[in-house]
């Protein structure tokens, strides 16, 4: 998986303070994505053990308390993203006690294939579905467009 971008401090992408990782890779392709440099799967740079042992180190840090973590892109459930995806989110939810896991799809909740629904488990909240330009709302909290579903799956 390769991935664009990772914020060790972000306030912007879900509430609190968070860890923030943008990955590459988007079939979507939305007119007016903001992110359009994300869509190919072979840009960015590859996501590595020192980047995945790097996020985990941030969420456990004591000094600057973090949430959770934020995952973005591009698409994190792209499917040749979600084996990777699926083994971060395992391991923050093992190692990293009561951090709370966002995610962020252009896929349909009931779309979703075996592998895709497997990361389910370990995320709290889905945003799910397509931006819409036509749809798209700055009042929306955590989405840009009014299609755009906020699932709370796993409630604290």
């Amino acid at each position: 998986m390769n991935y664009h971008r990772y914020y060790s401090i972000d306030v912007v992408n879900g509430p609190g303070t968070r860890c923030t990782l943008f990955v590459a890779g988007c079939v979507h392709q939305c007119r007016g994505c903001y992110n359009k440099s994300t869509w190919s799967l072979n840009s960015g740079c590859l996501f590595t053990q020192e980047l995945e042992d790097q996020i985990i180190h941030d969420l456990q840090n004591k000094e600057i308390k973090r949430q959770g973590l934020s995952l973005s892109g591009g698409d994190p459930l792209h499917p040749q993203n979600v084996p990777t995806i699926l083994k971060l989110v395992q391991r923050v939810k093992n190692e990293c006690d009561a951090k709370d896991i966002w995610l962020w799809t252009g896929y349909k909740l009931d779309e979703l294939t075996a592998q895709q629904q497997a990361v389910l488990a370990h995320i709290d909240v889905l945003i799910d579905g397509k931006f819409v330009q036509d749809l798209a709302d700055p009042k929306l909290i955590w989405r840009g467009s009014s299609n755009q579903v906020v699932h709370h799956l796993h409630q604290k």
